[in-house]
């Protein structure tokens, strides 16, 4: 298991590399400041705040497994978000 610290440098790159192809989209379509882009730019940094606070919390028992579980939630939030920006891509 990578250390804690490359666990949020991880978190920070894919929900950030998610908010900027928001940006990006936002940016190619004329969709500027839209309602559904700022509120997957929301959901980033819900997701964002959620798992980091998981990072830092107090872990008793098996830290491993903890970590592990935070790694695994931020792949899932992560397709989440990827398949809601697909979507607007779509509906442009």
């Amino acid at each position: 298991m990578a250390n804690i610290r490359d666990l949020k440098k991880d978190i920070n790159f894919v929900l950030g590399d998610i908010i900027e192809a928001v940006y990006h989209w936002e940016a190619t379509s004329g969709n500027k400041n839209s309602e559904k882009g700022s509120d997957l730019i929301d959901q980033a940094i819900a997701a964002f705040d959620s798992l980091m606070d998981q990072v830092n919390a107090k872990v008793d028992g098996d830290k491993k497994k903890h970590f592990k579980s935070v790694r695994k939630e931020l792949e899932v939030k992560a397709t989440e978000l990827v398949e809601k920006l697909n979507q607007l891509d779509k509906s442009n």
